[in-house]
Protein backbone atom coordinates (compact mmCIF):
# COMPACT_ATOMS: atom_id res chain seq x y z
CA UNK A 1 0.00 0.00 0.00
CA UNK A 2 1.50 3.48 -0.69
CA UNK A 3 1.24 6.36 1.49
CA UNK A 4 1.53 10.31 0.19
CA UNK A 5 4.22 12.54 1.70
CA UNK A 6 4.47 16.26 1.37
CA UNK A 7 6.81 18.78 2.13
CA UNK A 8 5.32 21.98 3.59
CA UNK A 9 7.13 24.87 3.88
CA UNK A 10 6.12 28.30 5.14
CA UNK A 11 9.11 31.08 5.00
CA UNK A 12 8.41 33.36 7.95
CA UNK A 13 6.99 30.76 10.17
CA UNK A 14 8.38 31.32 13.41
CA UNK A 15 9.66 27.40 15.25
CA UNK A 16 6.96 27.99 18.08
CA UNK A 17 4.26 28.26 15.35
CA UNK A 18 5.88 25.78 13.41
CA UNK A 19 5.21 22.66 16.90
CA UNK A 20 1.63 24.61 17.10
CA UNK A 21 1.33 23.70 13.56
CA UNK A 22 2.51 20.30 13.66
CA UNK A 23 0.52 20.05 16.82
CA UNK A 24 -2.77 20.74 15.13
CA UNK A 25 -2.03 18.63 11.82
CA UNK A 26 -1.63 15.27 14.20
CA UNK A 27 -5.00 15.48 15.13
CA UNK A 28 -5.92 14.21 11.76
CA UNK A 29 -6.14 10.58 11.62
CA UNK A 30 -3.02 8.82 9.81
CA UNK A 31 -1.34 11.91 9.71
CA UNK A 32 2.11 11.95 10.79
CA UNK A 33 4.37 14.85 10.97
CA UNK A 34 8.32 15.33 11.22
CA UNK A 35 9.32 18.63 11.35
CA UNK A 36 12.76 18.96 9.58
CA UNK A 37 15.65 21.60 10.52
CA UNK A 38 17.02 24.22 8.97
CA UNK A 39 20.14 23.38 7.17
CA UNK A 40 21.37 26.19 5.90
CA UNK A 41 25.40 27.45 6.92
CA UNK A 42 24.80 30.69 7.65
CA UNK A 43 22.97 32.44 10.90
CA UNK A 44 20.04 34.42 9.90
CA UNK A 45 17.83 35.56 13.07
CA UNK A 46 14.82 36.38 10.59
CA UNK A 47 15.22 33.03 8.85
CA UNK A 48 13.29 29.60 10.94
CA UNK A 49 14.95 26.81 13.11
CA UNK A 50 12.38 25.13 10.90
CA UNK A 51 13.19 24.34 7.34
CA UNK A 52 9.70 22.23 6.26
CA UNK A 53 7.12 20.06 7.56
CA UNK A 54 6.96 16.34 6.44
CA UNK A 55 3.86 14.81 6.41
CA UNK A 56 2.73 11.80 5.41
CA UNK A 57 -1.14 10.52 4.93
CA UNK A 58 -3.13 7.39 3.41
CA UNK A 59 -3.55 7.90 -0.21
CA UNK A 60 -7.28 8.44 -0.32
CA UNK A 61 -8.18 10.46 3.08
CA UNK A 62 -11.53 10.72 4.08
CA UNK A 63 -13.12 13.66 2.68
CA UNK A 64 -13.58 15.53 6.14
CA UNK A 65 -9.97 14.57 6.73
CA UNK A 66 -8.50 16.46 3.68
CA UNK A 67 -11.00 19.33 4.02
CA UNK A 68 -9.79 19.63 7.62
CA UNK A 69 -6.07 19.62 6.64
CA UNK A 70 -6.89 22.20 4.15
CA UNK A 71 -8.07 24.70 6.60
CA UNK A 72 -5.28 24.27 8.97
CA UNK A 73 -2.74 24.81 6.34
CA UNK A 74 -4.82 27.81 4.81
CA UNK A 75 -5.46 28.93 8.64
CA UNK A 76 -1.45 29.31 8.88
CA UNK A 77 -1.26 31.00 5.69
CA UNK A 78 -3.58 34.05 6.80
CA UNK A 79 -2.09 34.86 9.10
CA UNK A 80 1.56 34.32 8.45
CA UNK A 81 1.85 34.32 4.65
CA UNK A 82 1.79 31.72 1.55
CA UNK A 83 3.07 28.51 1.83
CA UNK A 84 4.61 25.77 -0.88
CA UNK A 85 3.49 22.12 -1.16
CA UNK A 86 5.42 19.38 -2.74
CA UNK A 87 3.23 16.16 -2.57
CA UNK A 88 4.43 12.47 -4.27
CA UNK A 89 3.38 8.81 -3.55
CA UNK A 90 5.35 6.41 -1.36
CA UNK A 91 6.02 2.56 -1.26
CA UNK A 92 5.87 1.69 2.70
CA UNK A 93 8.95 1.68 4.26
Amino acid sequence: MTHTQEKITYPNLPLAIYRELAAHLRQIEGVTIELIPQQSQQFDYAQSQIDHVAMSYPPTPAPSDKRQLEEILDYYAQIYGSYTREVKDCLPS
